[in-house]
């Protein structure tokens, strides 16, 4: 499924592990082309297998089949089999001689030239786009539409139409079809098919068997086009909201991202905006029927198709599926940026049933347009978005054992400025004292220059796992098509190494003193306050008191179903 969000295109990570591999010290490119063809490596031995991918946030098919997964694996096992014995009795591979130690390993270079948007950019006779990845590996093709919609077109007193939209498309069966009989046939054919509305942005998707398209597009179109909404569905799915926001204060971190996003935001932007009780209750289905009909159509649509799909084919079947479906011609209005100004400060969220405390430290950022993006993908990545190479997870956790984890996100905002946000969670008493280190950290990176190794160590990850944007048939088609949805030049992927490469010790210095800015810093504490405000015994001279820049705000729990906050 293709989806687009507020988060940022070229944006740190906030976390992640790296294994010390053997590209500490340099990259070993690997020999790769988007023909398919295999790198030499031995993937255990890149460093950040296992990472978040840099340019986009790994997209994860998902893993519940229902009750179809053996159904799947006996319709694909008569093409399994001659595949795997074929591979087992195979002439084996020319034996390589074992080196002494693994630093004597050597690899051939990668010559990895990145795949032009260009060359799998198709468009319908109706002006809709199409991208295209063919891979033949598999026997499986992905089918996927991007809608030009959102919940920021929720009106404000039914927050949450948009979404409930988009999950009951899928549950709610069609005009023809009921949603048992929908559920029964996609398990029948084996097809994941799904549907969603985020926050900028809709999205569709069918997989299936290649031999099963044609009846899985039949499936997938029906429920784009004639959606039945299901009443009794609808009332389940609402009944399951309304659960969901009598938990909504349970949790330090679902309080802690609530705030936090109040703090950025404001409480009158769409993405800070609640759903209350009276919000859902409102919701009917000739609304979601309404909002279909505004929305949903091709002249907000945006297809992509990889895997097992010959191009000129499904290019063919998408003009047919689309024929006679008037395109709507209002246009979309754009996504609204924040008219809200945050304020430096001390917060604090009282929550005494734990133990520990949850800290975000922050301010604005800026937008992935930014001609500085690159120096401050790096400059975030040595301060904490480089996992254990990272000096904030070195510090709170590994010299002090202060936390589990630690870490920072320069995020680059897609429609509008993101957010520089560092935070961890740590015991009570110890939440000053770790507090004071993050924000030593911050200093630091701002009037001392990184080292040789801490830079080399940052390029090596991102220019070694940038070949991970393209890792997959449909990987790559969803790369292009949110560029495509966001009006982003796909040109950048050509010189996204070399700029990364070209920051230097003094770029990283030069952009923490410009965007990191210790006086607009609001500091969010959410735990047992009279724990976390009496400190350490052992070390008196750390407290949340000496580090506030004024008076502390004490931020009450809001009424879960109203969210309306009692005077502090």
């Amino acid at each position: 499924m293709t989806r687009v969000d507020e988060r940022p295109m070229d944006r740190a990570a906030g976390s992640r592990v790296r294994g010390p591999g053997l590209a500490g010290s340099q990259w070993f490119p690997l020999r790769c082309s988007h023909d398919r063809s295999r790198p030499t490596v031995p993937r255990g031995l890149l460093r950040g297998a296992g990472a978040e991918n840099v340019v986009f946030g790994s997209a994860q098919r998902p893993s519940h089949f229902g009750g179809t997964l053996s159904r799947l694996a006996a319709r694909t096992a008569g093409a399994a089999l001659p595949a795997l014995a074929a591979l087992l009795l195979g002439a084996p591979a020319a034996a390589q001689p074992i080196p002494a130690h693994p630093s004597d390993l050597t690899y051939e270079l990668l010559d990895f030239t990145p795949p032009v948007a260009a060359d799998h950019r198709h468009e319908l006779s109706n002006g809709v786009v199409a991208f295209v990845v063919e891979d033949h590996e598999l026997p499986l093709a992905t089918v996927g539409v991007t809608v030009r919609t959102g919940s920021y077109l929720d009106p404000p007193d039914k927050v949450g139409l948009a979404g409930l939209t988009g999950s009951q498309m899928r549950a709610g069966g069609t005009a023809t079809m009921s949603a048992a009989d929908f559920d029964e046939e996609a398990a029948f054919l084996a097809a994941q098919i799904g549907s969603n509305v985020g926050a900028t942005s809709g999205g569709a998707s069918v997989n299936c068997l290649t031999r099963d398209l044609d009846a899985c597009l039949d499936l997938f179109f029906d429920m784009l086009r004639n959606p039945g909404f299901d009443e009794d569905r609808l009332a389940l799915a609402k009944s399951q909201a309304l659960q969901q926001l009598e938990r909504r204060n349970d949790a330090t971190a679902s309080i802690e991202r609530r705030e936090w996003g109040r703090l950025m935001r404001g409480d009158a932007h769409f993405s800070t905006r609640p759903r209350t009780r009276a919000t859902l209750e409102a919701i009917t289905r000739d609304d979601l029927a309404a909002f279909h009909r505004e929305y949903y159509h091709p002249g907000n649509f945006l297809f992509t198709a990889s895997g097992d799909v010959d191009t000129a084919g499904i290019l063919a079947e998408l003009e047919r599926r689309l024929d006679g479906w008037e395109a709507g011609t209002k246009a979309v209005a754009a996504v609204p940026a924040p008219e809200f100004t945050p304020s430096p400060g001390l917060y604090l969220v009282d929550k005494d049933d734990v133990n520990q405390g949850r800290v975000a430290i922050g301010h604005l950022a800026t937008t992935r347009d930014n001609p500085d993006r690159y120096k401050l993908l790096v400059m975030n990545d040595i301060l904490g978005g480089g996992g254990f190479s990272a000096r904030l997870l070195t510090r709170v956790r590994s010299d002090e054992g202060l936390a589990y984890s630690a870490s920072s996100s320069y995020a680059l905002g897609t429609y509008y400025d993101g957010v520089f946000q560092a935070g961890f969670q740590s015991r009570s008493e110890t939440v000053a004292r770790a507090t004071a280190i993050v924000l030593e950290e911050i200093e630091r990176i701002r009037t001392e220059p990184v080292t040789d190794d801490e830079l080399r160590n940052s390029i090596a990850y991102f220019v070694e796992t940038f070949s991970r944007n393209v890792s997959s048939a449909a990987a790559t088609a969803g790369l292009f098509a949110r560029d495509e949805y966001t009006g982003r030049d796909p040109s950048y992927l050509a010189t996204y190494r070399e700029n990364i490469a070209a920051v230097t010790v003094d770029d990283v210095l030069d952009v923490a003193r410009r965007y990191l800015d210790p006086e607009a810093l609001a500091v969010l504490v959410v735990g047992d306050l009279e724990a976390i405000l009496a400190g350490d015994p052992d070390r008196p001279e750390y407290s949340l008191d000496a580090l506030r820049p004024g008076e502390a705000v004490r931020i009450p729990l809001p009424d879960p179903f109203t969210m309306e906050y009692p005077a502090p």
